[in-house]
């Protein structure tokens, strides 16, 4: 079997869900391309190939011929897209404030003061600024989708605006061939502006919500230090980490991030791997144990020996499977390209229809008619209400769930929130809050002042996670440090604590007495997925405290109002099985999986889908961002990390869990809305062109005044607008 090569490339110049086809197909069918799918959200191509046959240059270059533009550099493909993408929207605002600076006098002027002196020739300076200054690539992607055969909204503004201001500037140069005819030569050069205005607000819209795609990629690559410190016959020396290689020694020291995959050789600490696993409590490192690459360390130094680096990190692979999870998304084609594809050539179709049918059955003032006819045609078909459908319902959608602190970020997560059936959870810092407590206490016999005030002396001096929210529970029930004659740490048991002739001890189970007696609360403590610290004098026990992440006070109600939506809800935690069976069944979760790594959620994720489940991820970690990018929509704790928020594209700004099935309620009534408004957008074409055609012309003598067909657009575009707004008092 041949080698195949899979990359995932950012693409420039897209416009519309057209040209992401158009640059699929060209990539699709050149030799060598095994596969290539286009995500027109992410602005990525992913395409597997053979390499011995053509190379990522040859694809580039078939890219550019077809009048796109392909990133392939390996420096920093990821920066470049997101200077580009920057640009862009500028240049879009620019275009968008410059149009409507012209377009709202144009307007006015064209609705109240048509019959001033000179008002066709300014209207006609106005409208061709329009076009040209701010409307100019209409015309150029219109020409170039036509002759490959293509349609889309570029073609029908094209179209629509150049046959209006053409049929205008006949009418302002040779007024009396329609006044001879009896007929008033009106001009319609406000309609080609301001079509060109709302419009550009639109695409404005659009690549604001596509601004900056690319950003969680470049966090999770900057999780990686650039340099680490080798150690090489006994001397540490400052290296960058692409010199390393598997076998070096590496030396990291407290509050490091640590640079590379290896084994810990000498010395021992705890890790916060919460950015890997999602588990909030440091884990202890000794000898022989494994640390990972971006993971942080925390109070102790250690050795460690490379066995992963470059790309062979889990960081690393990390950042490989969300490029491809993002890339492998099937193109979200935008239901105004799909419309436009088929509406456009019909349109046209029917306008030289009008045309041909009033040359051969109007009489004698056939072309007279036949021309107006046609051009009414056209114009009644302009696409400013198509132009406003979606984004208008998105702004009000958009505007009223970030009232209620939810940032949706761009259409295609409300088109496919109100889809989703299935909904998976991560536990830390979603559905718990994310910081150790003290749940329980239990003291065996009486406790005192003297003995809680020991108790917080012996954890000032542990450097165990653990210790800190112990302390915080103590300094509540008013604790004061003693002054004591000897500490002593213990490696993976806890720490001793000398007051005169009595010696005092608090850690795990390990610094338990032999005939100690444990309270049998604490089993059901570890049922629940806790972690024990024990507190005693000498042989005797003195107390047994739990600490845990509490679940949030919202989690349960959350879940119960998702299941009245209709969803399903799973568990999925990096963090034990006996505490994931324990967060499901206090949160009435029916499906569950601990242990879970990164690599694991995300194939979990992906069997979902394979059942033909529609599935969110909710998380809040970086351990969360390969299945976030995996799961047809994704959703962040706002308190998370930035890396989670950039994947996700829908962000919980606060850390109340209610706010979700908000969410899926504002994305119903939008999605809702942007159909009901492509209908009326659409339901003046359908009774509007068989008009404007002349239809009703043979039995009333009613023919559609291009002027009329105007106001009905304009109508349309109203109804659109007032629509959207209802989103507003929606309960």
């Amino acid at each position: 079997m041949k080698t195949l090569d899979t990359k995932t490339l950012p693409v420039l110049e897209m416009s519309c869900a057209v040209c992401a086809t158009n640059v699929e197909q060209t990539v699709q069918h050149m030799p060598g391309v095994v596969e290539a799918a286009v995500n027109f959200a992410a602005g990525t191509l992913t395409v597997t190939y053979q390499p011995d046959l053509l190379s990522p240059e040859d694809i580039r270059d078939a890219v550019q011929k077809a009048g796109y533009d392909l990133i392939i550099e390996e420096e920093d493909p990821v920066g470049k897209q997101e200077e580009m993408s920057r640009l862009r929207y500028e240049q879009a605002k620019r275009r968008t404030i410059g149009a409507w600076i012209l377009a709202l006098p144009l307007a006015v002027l064209g609705m109240f003061f048509m019959h001033a002196p000179y008002a066709n020739w300014v209207m006609m300076g106005l409208a061709l600024a329009i076009m040209i200054a701010f409307g100019r690539h209409f015309y150029t992607n219109g020409f170039r989708h036509a002759i490959r055969g293509k349609a889309n909204m570029d073609t029908l503004v094209a179209l629509s605006t150049t046959i209006a201001f053409l049929f205008s500037l006949f009418n302002t140069l040779y007024p009396s061939f329609w006044t001879s005819r009896g007929i008033e030569p009106h001009v319609y050069y406000e309609a080609s502006g301001v079509i060109i205005a709302f419009v550009l607000l639109g695409k404005l819209l659009e690549e604001r919500a596509r601004h900056s795609t690319s950003s969680a990629i470049r966090g999770l690559m900057g999780l990686q230090p650039k340099t680490a410190r080798r150690v090489w016959e006994g001397e540490e020396t400052e290296v960058p980490i692409a010199v390393l290689k598997a076998g070096d020694l590496v030396a990291v020291r407290p509050g490091e991030r640590i640079p590379v995959d290896g084994i810990v050789t000498h010395g021992h600490s705890f890790i916060d791997e919460s950015m890997l696993s999602g588990e909030s409590l440091p884990v202890e490192k000794q000898t022989g144990d494994k640390a990972m690459a971006g993971t942080i360390n925390q109070q102790g130094a250690f050795t460690m020996e490379a066995t992963g680096v470059g790309n062979a990190t889990v960081l690393a692979q990390i950042v490989q499977m969300v490029q491809q999870a993002q890339g492998s998304k099937a193109p979200v084609q935008r239901i105004v390209d799909k419309i436009s594809a088929i509406f456009v050539p019909s349109v046209i179709g029917l306008s030289l229809v009008t045309f041909i049918i009033w040359i051969i059955w109007g009489g004698d003032n056939a072309f007279s008619y036949g021309l107006l006819s046609a051009v009414s045609v056209l114009v009644i078909a302009c696409p400013c209400a198509l132009g406003l459908a979606t984004p208008t319902a998105l702004m009000v959608g958009v505007g009223k769930a970030a009232g209620k602190h939810i940032l949706i970020k761009d259409a295609f997560a409300l088109e496919n929130l109100c889809q989703i059936d299935t909904i998976v959870l991560d536990k830390t810092g979603t559905l718990t809050e994310g910081k150790p407590e003290v749940i329980n206490a239990c003291w065996i016999g009486e406790e005192s002042p003297k003995l809680r005030n020991i108790l917080y002396t012996a954890e000032m001096h542990s450097e165990h996670p653990l210790a800190s929210a112990l302390l915080r529970w103590l300094e509540k029930e008013g604790a004061k440090a003693v002054v004591s004659d000897r500490f002593q740490s213990l490696t993976g048991q806890g720490i001793t604590l000398d007051l005169g002739t009595d010696t005092y001890w608090v850690g795990s189970y390990r610094l338990l007495p032999e005939k100690a007696s444990v309270p049998e609360v604490v089993s059901q403590w570890e049922a629940e997925g806790k972690t024990i610290i024990y507190f005693g004098k000498a042989g005797q026990l003195l107390a047994v405290f739990s600490i845990a992440d509490p679940i949030k006070p919202t989690s349960f109600p959350a879940i119960q109002a998702l299941r009245n939506h209709g969803i399903e809800t799973h568990l999925l935690t990096g963090d034990s099985n006996r505490t994931a069976v324990y967060v499901a069944k206090a949160t009435g979760i029916p499906h569950h999986k601990g242990q879970a790594l990164p690599d694991e959620k995300d194939q979990y994720i992906r069997s979902l889908q394979e059942k033909g489940r529609k599935v969110a991820m909710v998380g809040d970690g970086i351990n969360d961002s390969q299945a976030l990018a995996r799961a047809d929509v994704s959703i962040a704790m706002g308190k998370g990390t930035d890396i989670a928020m950039d994947v996700a594209m829908v962000t919980l700004l606060t850390s109340d869990l209610l706010l979700l099935p908000e969410a899926i309620r504002i994305s119903r009534q939008t999605v809702k809305l942007i159909r009901q408004n492509l209908f009326w957008a659409f339901i003046y074409n359908l009774i509007g062109i068989p008009i404007a055609a002349g239809l009703l012309y043979p039995f009333f003598g009613i023919l559609l005044n291009p002027m009329l067909a105007s106001a009905a657009m304009a109508f349309s575009s109203v109804s659109v607008v007032l629509n959207s707004l209802r989103l507003k008092f929606m309960k």
